[in-house]
C-alpha cells in the first residue's frame, strides 16, 4: 500500500499546486518506483517472512508521515478538490468514462507485462526466482534484477494509487490501511502466482465476492460490522482450503512455486 499511498498522494498535491494531471501522475508513478528502489536496497536482502514485515513496516512508515504531515495533507482531514482527466467535455456517469479509462489502462499493463515475462528479462527474473545461485553463477546481477523488479511494480502501484484517487475523489490516511495489503495478497494467492491473467481473475474474484455479499445484509441477521467480520472469516476459510488442495492459484503451475534451495 506504501507505492499505491504515494502515488496517490503525489498525483492529488501536484495537481492541488497547479502542476498538469496527466504530469502529475507520472511524477507520481516516478516517485513511487524510487521509493520502491531504495527500499529495495535493504530489503532484498532479507527473505520471506523477514522482507514481508520490512514492507508492511514501510508502507505503515508512510502512512503515518501522510497523517501526521498536515502542511502538506491535511492529515485526517484528507484532500479533495482536485481535477478529474477531461471531466468537462463527458456528458453523462463520468463514472462510465473512468471505467473505460482504467479498463484500457489495465490492457497496456498487462500486454506490457507479458511482453517482459518473454523477453530475456523476464527469463532472467524466472531463472532467479527458481534458484538465484544458477542466475549468478552465469553472470548475472541477482540484486539488480530485483531492484528493476520491484521499481516496475512500484511504478504500476503509484500508477493504480493515481487512479483510485481520481475515482473516489478524496483521499486520506485510512484509505491506505494494512487489511489492503492483504487484500492485494490474496488476489494473488486466488489467481496464480506468478500469472498476470491469474491476477486479474483473483481481483473480479474478491470485488464480486465483496460486492455481491452486500445484497444480503438485508436477508441475513447480522449487523453491518458482523457481515464485515463474517467476510473476513469466509475469505480465511477459503484460503486455507485453496492452500492446501490448489497451493499454486486458480491459473498458476505447480512447476513454477518458488522453492527455497
Amino acid at each position: 500500500m506504501a507505492f499505491l499511498a504515494i502515488g496517490a498522494y503525489t498525483t492529488v498535491i501536484l495537481n492541488l499546486r497547479g502542476v498538469p494531471l496527466l504530469f502529475s501522475i507520472l511524477l507520481g508513478m516516478v516517485l513511487a518506483g524510487l521509493c520502491g528502489g531504495l527500499l529495495g536496497i535493504p530489503a532484498l536482502k532479507l527473505r520471506e517472512d523477514y522482507l514481508a514485515i520490512v514492507t508492511i513496516g514501510f508502507s505503515e512508515i508512510v502512512r503515518f508521515f501522510f497523517l501526521n504531515e498536515e502542511w502538506l495533507t491535511r492529515g485526517p482531514m484528507g484532500l479533495y478538490g482536485y481535477s478529474r482527466p477531461f471531466e468537462e467535455f463527458i456528458q453523462g456517469d463520468y463514472n462510465f468514462f473512468l471505467l473505460f479509462i482504467t479498463l484500457a489502462i489495465l490492457l497496456v499493463c498487462y500486454l506490457m507485462l507479458e511482453k517482459l515475462i518473454k523477453s530475456p528479462w523476464g527469463r532472467v527474473l524466472k531463472s532467479i526466482r527458481e534458484d538465484e545461485d544458477v542466475s549468478a553463477s552465469l553472470g548475472k546481477n541477482v540484486f539488480s534484477y530485483k531492484i528493476q523488479s520491484l521499481m516496475l511494480g512500484s511504478a504500476i502501484a503509484g500508477l493504480s494509487g493515481s487512479l483510485l484517487a481520481i475515482y473516489i475523489q478524496y483521499i486520506n490516511p485510512r484509505n491506505f490501511m494494512p487489511i489492503e495489503t492483504f487484500y492485494a495478497w490474496i488476489v494473488v494467492v486466488l489467481g496464480g502466482s506468478g500469472n498476470n491473467r491469474g491476477t486479474i481473475i483473483g481481483a473480479v474474484i474478491l470485488w464480486t465476492f465483496f460486492s455481491g455479499t452486500r445484497f444480503f445484509q438485508g436477508y441475513l441477521p447480522f449487523s453491518p460490522t458482523q457481515m464485515g467480520a463474517l467476510r473476513i472469516m469466509f475469505i480465511g476459510l477459503a484460503l486455507i482450503v485453496l492452500m492446501m488442495y490448489k497451493p499454486e492459484g486458480i491459473l498458476g503451475k505447480k512447476e513454477e512455486l518458488t522453492l527455497e534451495r
